[in-house]
């Protein structure tokens, strides 16, 4: 759950900085469940250039000590085997996932960056770095975290319910990529549509339009569970299962 709304957020993202997904280089900071998840629905969305760091640095195909998971991960992805520290390989990224520890990155790391970086800190409660930090590093980054009191929230409420009661409503057998992208599509679009006056007053907020601190929806947003339902209970149908 977590990856699809991740995925929703950096495409819309996308559509801000005018970066492609094929070219972007990608960090990803924690490396168990969640970030190789997150790392396989970017490589299915078109991703080449990723990645991922743990306590050790940077995971390559070949290093010692990796379960299952990383090892998976190390064979999917930073086909240059590049090593190194979080900080040493954030020079040039355009994006950085965070799924780890707090204040693991600096304002310096975030400079380091290349043009209208994305900087999605989303370790819990703690970010790996505050959104005032990034932007006042750099005005053109786009920021998310996990948590509630910043703009653009990135956490699984946005569809983890959801996604079930599509699957459940179309009694699929399993829950397959082309329902993973077809609730990435339906959270992605609702940024673009007005916003409910009851999501505004939720939100403590008297407007909300799609750019830089609104690239996914809110999570109060009623609208989330119908058209994330619906269009996962359409792709099970759609795609056999």
């Amino acid at each position: 759950s977590t990856a699809v709304v991740t995925l929703a957020a950096v495409e819309n993202a996308l559509r801000i900085t005018g970066k492609n997904m094929a070219d972007l280089s990608i960090v990803i900071s924690g490396v168990g469940a969640a970030g190789v998840a997150i790392g396989k629905i970017l490589l299915g969305a078109g991703a080449t250039k990723i990645v991922g760091v743990d306590s050790k640095g940077a995971v390559y195909d070949g290093r010692d000590g990796l379960n299952s998971w990383k090892q998976w991960f190390a064979e999917n992805t930073n086909p240059e085997k590049l090593t190194g520290s979080l900080s040493e390989l954030m020079p040039g990224a355009d994006v950085f996932i965070g799924l780890s520890g707090p204040d693991l990155i600096t304002r310096d790391d975030v400079i380091a960056m290349a043009k209208d970086p994305i900087v999605f800190a989303m370790a819990n409660p703690d970010p790996e770095i505050t959104p005032e930090a990034a932007r006042a590093a750099r005005s053109d980054v786009i920021v998310a975290t996990g948590r509630s009191d910043y703009p653009n929230q990135v956490n699984n409420v946005l569809c983890f319910p959801f996604i079930f009661r599509g699957a459940l409503d179309a009694r699929a057998s399993r829950i397959n990529d082309a329902m993973k992208i077809a609730a990435v599509e339906a959270i992605r679009g609702l940024v673009k549509e007005p916003v409910p006056a009851e999501v505004l007053t939720a939100a403590g907020v008297s407007a909300l339009t799609f750019g830089k601190d609104y690239v996914i929806p809110k999570p109060m947003d009623a609208r989330l569970l119908p058209r994330v339902a619906r269009a996962v209970a359409l792709a099970a149908v759609a795609s056999g299962v």
